[in-house]
C-alpha cells in the first residue's frame, strides 16, 4: 500500500519536483524513467531507429547522459524539452555514425496524426480528400531531415514552438520559418499526385 502511494505522489510531482527529489536520492530517477520512457522511445522511433533492440540502446544512452548531467539542468527551463534534446541528439549522432538516417513513421500508430497535417495543410476539403495516408507519409519521408525534425515535433510529438526551440536550439522564428517551409514542401508534394 505505502509504495503505491509513493509511486501516485511521484506521478502528481512535476518534473522539476522529481529532478530535485532525484538529486537528492539518485535512487528518485527511476520516477523520471518511468515518466518519460514510451515517449522518448516513440519519439526516437519516428527520429528513425525501426531496430527495436537499437531505439532501445539509445533510450538507455539518453537516460545515462540525462543521469550523468542533471545537475547541468536549468530548473527554470523545460526539463521535457532538455530530455528531448538529449534523445534528439543521441539519434542523430547514432545515425550520422552510420551514414543513413531512414524515416519511418508509422502509419498504423499515427494515422490521425498525418491527417492532422492535412487538416493543416487546408488540403481536407472534400474534393482534396483523395490524398491516401500513405502519399501524406511519403511526403513527409521525402522531406530533408531539417524539416521532417520539425514536422515530427509539431505534429507527431505535439510540443510547441517554444519547446520546438529548446529541443533544437533555434529561435522560435526559425522554428516558425522551417515549419511553414516544411508544410509548404508537404503540400507541393501533395498537390503534385
Amino acid at each position: 500500500m505505502a509504495v503505491f502511494s509513493v509511486n501516485q505522489q511521484q506521478q502528481q510531482c512535476s518534473d522539476q519536483e522529481l529532478v530535485v527529489k532525484t538529486l537528492d536520492n539518485k535512487q528518485k530517477f527511476a520516477a523520471i524513467v518511468r515518466r518519460y520512457e514510451s515517449p522518448l522511445l516513440r519519439y526516437i522511433v519516428r527520429q528513425g531507429c525501426k531496430d527495436t533492440a537499437m531505439a532501445k540502446d539509445l533510450l538507455q544512452e539518453v537516460f545515462i547522459k540525462a543521469y550523468l548531467h542533471l545537475n547541468d539542468y536549468d530548473p527554470t527551463l523545460s526539463f521535457s524539452s532538455w530530455i528531448y534534446r538529449i534523445a534528439h541528439n543521441e539519434t542523430v549522432s547514432h545515425f550520422r555514425k552510420e551514414k543513413n538516417r531512414p524515416c519511418v513513421l508509422d502509419r498504423g500508430e499515427d494515422e490521425y496524426l498525418f491527417e492532422r497535417i492535412v487538416d493543416d495543410l487546408g488540403l481536407a476539403e472534400p474534393e482534396n480528400q483523395k490524398h491516401p495516408t500513405s502519399e501524406i507519409q511519403a511526403a513527409v519521408d521525402g522531406l530533408e531531415s531539417r524539416y521532417r525534425d520539425i514536422i515530427v515535433l509539431k505534429f507527431f510529438e505535439e510540443k510547441s514552438y517554444e519547446e520546438i526551440s529548446d529541443i533544437l536550439q533555434m529561435p522560435q522564428g526559425t522554428v516558425a520559418t522551417l515549419i511553414n517551409r516544411a508544410k509548404k514542401k508537404i503540400k507541393s508534394c501533395l498537390e503534385k499526385k
